[in-house]
């Protein structure tokens, strides 16, 4: 299965899951990654490290830790 680490810069993913557990599951489906949400990948740094990305009309950033967190699929 991919991750969001995976995606590339341009590209619409949908969450299938979320993994991890207590405080940092929950912070990551609090900033509203959630199963069934679309994912769009504005920009990666270029180590790779944050990435950002837009969901439910607003951009959010993440750790390339917490975005392997994260189960996707193609749309």
């Amino acid at each position: 299965m991919k991750t969001l680490k995976d995606i590339r810069i341009g590209k619409t993913v949908r969450v299938v899951k979320v993994e991890g557990e207590g405080a940092i599951k929950r912070r990551i489906m609090d900033m509203g990654v959630t199963k069934g949400t679309e994912v769009y990948v504005r920009k990666v740094a270029p180590l790779g490290d944050p990435i950002e990305v837009k969901l439910r009309g607003y951009e959010l950033t993440l750790r390339k830790q917490d975005a392997e967190m994260i189960q996707v699929e193609d749309l």
